[in-house]
């Protein structure tokens, strides 16, 4: 009568390859390295930031403005990550996020929100250790106020010169 083979006669069937005498077999995982460009971490951490209300809009002033810019030319793409700086290591990131914030908004519980949003989402989807995410708050955008990316319609009174 066989025996019924334990734990530990399995885990070494599992780790050794069978009767060839090769080395043990690795792990899949230790078979390779993954590496994360910079664009994946701040693209991420831009949709986390976007998910939390009360944000207008990510981005210093100049690079909204840059960006609205390069939105308008053809084959130009907008970029999610637009106000975001990111540092990747192997195994640890750190973020910087600019954003502009609506009225009303408290923006120590806001910067909160954002913090563990992107935390959350980053390490859940690249598996990097985020040890920072600083956040700058550039400005404050007020209700009434015109967006920065709209087209200034031309004011009824002129005739438009180009058709």
């Amino acid at each position: 009568m066989t025996q019924t083979p334990t734990p530990a006669d399995l885990q070494k069937t599992l780790t050794h390859a069978p009767d060839t005498g090769a080395d043990p077999v690795t792990d899949p995982a230790d078979r390779g390295r993954t590496a994360l460009a910079v664009g994946v971490v701040e693209k991420i951490a831009g949709m986390a930031a976007r998910e939390v209300s009360g944000i207008h809009a990510l981005g210093s002033g100049f690079s909204r403005t840059f960006g609205a810019m390069r939105d308008r030319v053809p084959g130009g793409k907008s970029s999610v990550g637009r106000g975001i700086k990111a540092e990747v290591g192997e195994k640890q990131t750190a973020i910087d996020i600019a954003l502009v914030v609506e009225y009303g908004v408290v923006i120590p519980r806001l910067a909160t929100e954002v913090r563990e949003n992107i935390v959350e989402a980053v390490e859940r989807m690249t598996g990097l250790e985020v040890v920072e995410v600083n956040i700058s708050v550039n400005d404050v955008h007020l209700p009434n106020e015109p967006e920065e990316e709209e087209e200034q319609e031309p004011s009824s009174g002129r005739r438009t010169r180009v058709q």
